[in-house]
């Protein structure tokens, strides 16, 4: 630990943190030695990330203590948004102010969003070969075996009681027979928690540790904090308004309808992404698919094939789709050119707000924790969430499985009907999920093993 960093400081005597004025953050070479090997090694979804954080952070450098990290994980679960960037940034604030949290949520998008890039670029350039179709066809089965990962895990999490069992199979019911609109399902089922709050035990709600105790290095009252304040509040809020939307304003202005439009949508969709990257897909499908016609279905899914092999957020599929949303239709530049600020500015208005809403609430986060509302909300959102993913999961089968998928209604009811199965997909998704879920492969040689496989069956 840094020797500055042990000398007595003066505490204030009300909140017990230290004053800004003598703050001292991280020397910078140790926060860009974490954050840069984040940087490089969030692979596998949200989870994984954050249990990388916890064991850089918590375990090795004992930076914060296990409650800090899950109160920090808390909140970040309150936010709409990836949590795992939020978390970042989150942590960075408290060992390096605000120009932490800037260096570690840069750090964790920067990456994901170069190699989405070049993937994008890539895609279109060298069009659908065998050889590369054999390739997205396993990427499209990894990538089922570790949604269905995701929502085996988050069944035992969240659904700890029989009434959030049926808000997850009313979730699923709204979103795949009825077609509501995902931020509606959300809304109804984070009002069903706060307005019952009274008949569930709060212990019930409570999440586990991730791992034991572990000393601290740094003591706490040594982390960042600010006194929270309306005149504060305020200030933060305007400017971080003014710097997500300011882009969008720029291309408005200059005439170029298609990027004004991504930003929007894009924008829109970072306010109601609560539940992380799987939860928040079905409704950008639906939206860039069939509203916008941004990209096909199973363009979709390459698109998060090519996510998955991406170190960041698994969010950061949305790059791929602003890629090709404006190479499409952005008539005011060259094909690539619109394509590359179509996925910068997804990027932006995407990731930009994280960092707001760290800023913005952050010194409120103790309070929010005290708020048992607020947990009876978000613990019903949860149980939402494993609906909306168990939805994800089954539109992701039928899109890999078979090579026609069509919609049908009978009144407000609808369905999809499928016919010519994909017996080589359905062989790939089978062995990853054994792999995956019995033998707990690693990311990348799933995804790997999966691709060979599949150029094999496209031989």
């Amino acid at each position: 630990m840094n020797s500055s960093r042990s000398k007595p400081i003066k505490l204030n005597p009300v909140t017990r943190a230290i004053p800004k004025s003598t703050f001292q953050p991280l020397p910078l070479s140790q926060q860009l030695e974490v954050w840069g090997w984040l940087a490089l090694n969030s692979f596998g979804g949200p989870a994984a990330q954050i249990a990388n954080m916890h064991r850089m952070v918590v375990v090795e450098r004992r930076w914060v203590s296990e409650e800090r990290f899950l109160h920090a994980l808390s909140y970040c679960m309150l936010l709409p948004g990836p949590e795992a960037t939020q978390l970042a940034c989150y942590l960075g604030w408290l060992v390096g102010g605000p120009r932490g949290a800037l260096l570690a949520g840069w750090f964790f998008v920067l990456p994901n969003l170069l190699f989405m890039l070049i993937l994008s670029f890539l895609y279109l350039q060298i069009g659908q070969t065998p050889a590369l179709e054999g390739v997205f066809l396993g990427l499209k089965a990894a990538v089922l075996a570790l949604v269905l990962e995701a929502l085996i895990r988050l069944w035992g999490r969240a659904l700890k009681t029989r009434r959030g069992q049926w808000t997850a199979f009313f979730a699923f019911v709204g979103l795949f027979f009825l077609g509501l609109p995902f931020p509606l399902i959300i809304v109804l089922a984070g009002s069903y928690g706060f307005f019952t709050r009274k008949n569930i035990p709060l212990e019930q709600l409570e999440p586990a540790k991730l791992l034991p105790e572990t000393p601290l290095s740094i003591p706490e009252e040594l982390l960042y904090f600010e006194i929270p304040s309306s005149a504060r509040a305020f200030k933060t809020l305007l400017l971080g308004l003014l710097i997500w939307w300011l882009p969008v304003g720029i291309f408005a202005l200059l005439g170029f309808h298609a990027l004004r439009d991504i930003g929007i949508f894009f924008a829109q969709t970072a306010v109601i992404t609560f539940g992380g990257a799987y939860s928040i897909l079905a409704y950008i499908a639906q939206q860039a698919v069939e509203v916008y016609g941004w990209l096909k279905p199973l363009e979709m899914l390459d698109g998060l094939g090519l996510a998955e092999t991406t170190p960041g957020p698994l969010i950061g599929v949305v790059q791929f789709v602003g890629y090709l949303g404006a190479f499409r239709l952005e008539v005011g530049l060259s094909p690539h050119w619109a394509g590359f600020w179509g996925a910068v500015l997804t990027c932006w208005v995407t990731f930009v707000p994280c960092f707001l809403w760290i800023f913005l609430g952050a010194p409120y986060v103790e309070r929010l924790r005290q708020n048992t509302a607020l947990t009876h909300a978000l613990a019903s959102i949860s149980a939402a969430v494993v609906g909306v993913i168990a939805q994800l999961s089954l539109w992701f089968a039928l899109h890999t499985f078979f090579f026609s998928v069509k919609s049908a209604h009978w009144g407000p009811i609808r369905w999809l009907e499928v016919s010519q199965i994909r017996l080589g997909a359905v062989a790939i998704a089978l062995f990853a999920c054994v792999v995956l879920l019995r033998f707990k492969w690693k990311i990348v040689p799933l995804l790997l093993v999966c691709m060979g496989l599949g150029v094999l069956a496209r031989a």
